[in-house]
């Protein structure tokens, strides 16, 4: 697939996609979401890729819904009904969340509207000093979407998601910091590498199915309503990979003091434990 509006690029493990429309800020459209997809769809199936950063060109990351269309820009309903009707942002976030590999967001500048919510679904966000945040939906006469009023209150507490939801205000990246929405802040300079280190960090050290199977983990565990589902499922995923390949390689090479050499794959080798919850498909309320 030919993409228009955003950039795939491999290098050594690590998939950079950059939204690309910096004469519109990376404004977000259909086509962006679309491509997204497809991008992350790719991604699961590449083995060669092992963590993604997604950032901006230009001096956005992404300044929110293409507004273009003016007053009508959010109403749908003269194309499909509400039955029919799927939120862009809500498919994407539902398919980051989905991802296989872990995903960095290199916050480059402003991020206001789905440019946060895109984000949220995404497992460590990294901003630059020049970056700014917006979850204004209220002011645009709308509700927050792309499933954020699940992933926010999860990501930095009801209370904060509460004010910056409410107030829909712009707030800078130490706000964000603070929040617990970005882990840290870096001068602009230092955003690409400071991402590429952690992006290659992962995928010079571990197991590709170890960090496959942890994130699904991690993320999927935020809704259990007991310990006890963690530990079910920990325990398969502990029994199956402690008899696996990578398992052997990687005590072998702490023994022997050298880089590890996994070899198992993601497209693959998921064992059998995966995935032991059921799929959601989406049925209008």
């Amino acid at each position: 697939m030919a993409y228009e509006t955003i950039r795939y690029e491999v290098d050594d493990g690590v998939l950079t996609l950059t939204l690309d429309r910096p004469e519109r800020l990376n404004a977000f459209t259909w086509t962006m979401m679309s491509e997204l997809i497809d991008a992350f769809d790719r991604s699961d199936a590449d083995d060669d890729v092992r963590a993604v950063i997604v950032t901006g060109a230009g001096r956005a990351f992404c300044a929110g819904a293409d507004l273009s269309g003016g007053g009508k820009t959010f109403d749908n309903s003269e194309r499909e009904t509400i039955e029919e009707h799927r939120d862009g942002g809500g498919q994407l976030t539902l398919r980051i969340f989905e991802s296989t590999k872990p995903v960095i967001a290199a916050i480059n500048g402003a991020a206001v509207g789905v440019g946060v919510t895109m984000t949220l679904p995404m497992d460590v966000r990294i901003a630059s000093t020049t970056s700014k945040f917006g979850l204004v939906f209220a002011r645009r006469g709308i509700v927050p979407e792309a499933a954020s009023s699940w992933f926010l209150p999860r990501v930095v507490g009801i209370s904060r998601a509460a004010e910056w939801i409410y107030t829909g205000r712009l707030f800078p990246a130490e706000e964000a910091l603070d929040g617990g929405l970005v882990s840290r802040v870096v001068p602009p300079e230092d955003l690409l590498p400071t991402a590429t280190a952690l992006a290659r960090e992962i995928a010079e050290n571990t197991s590709a199915v170890s960090v496959a199977l942890s994130r699904a983990l991690l993320w999927r565990m935020l809704g259990a309503d007991h310990p006890m589902e963690a530990h079910r499922v920990d325990s398969k995923c502990i029994f199956e990979m402690g008899r696996s390949p990578d398992a052997r390689e990687g005590v072998a090479a702490f023994l022997e003091k050298r880089t590890p050499r996994f070899t198992m794959r993601p497209s693959r080798d998921m064992p059998a434990c995966h995935p032991w919850w059921t799929p959601r498909p989406f049925k209008p309320l």
